[in-house]
């Protein structure tokens, strides 16, 4: 059993940076795949970004949307147990509430695909104001 944990959301204006924190706990977080989701008002989840474990073939290949190319980046801190989002040139767009998902098969090339996410956060709101 894994836990995820996301924090750094916020309030920030049309241009501005965020950084996302997602920390797990219960295993080394560099052997699996993890993604980034969000989930704005009125919309469907989306996926955002991921990072593959770093084993196996796909070691730490990363994917993103193409509505964050460019601006997003994902990143691990391996000796935390961390994932990073770092958001820049955020757009009102972008508000949502952003989920971390761990996938919880070790070795994965990760994928923008929710299902293939088995432990999930509760979740940091994001708020981008015009």
């Amino acid at each position: 059993q894994l836990n995820v944990v996301e924090s750094g959301g916020g309030f920030v204006q049309s241009g501005g940076s965020l950084r996302l924190s997602c920390i797990v706990s219960g295993s080394s977080s560099d052997y699996y795949a993890i993604g980034w989701f969000r989930q704005g008002p009125g919309k469907e989840r989306e996926a955002v970004s991921c990072i593959s474990s770093d084993f196996g073939d796909a070691a730490g290949r990363i994917y993103y949307a193409d509505s964050v190319k460019g601006r997003f980046s994902i990143s691990r801190d391996n000796s935390a147990n961390t994932v990073y989002l770092q958001m820049t040139s955020l757009q009102p767009e972008d508000t949502a509430a952003y989920y971390c998902a761990v996938d919880g098969r070790r070795f994965r090339e990760c994928v923008l695909r929710d299902f293939a996410f088995k432990f999930w956060g509760q979740g940091t709101q994001v708020t981008v104001s015009p």
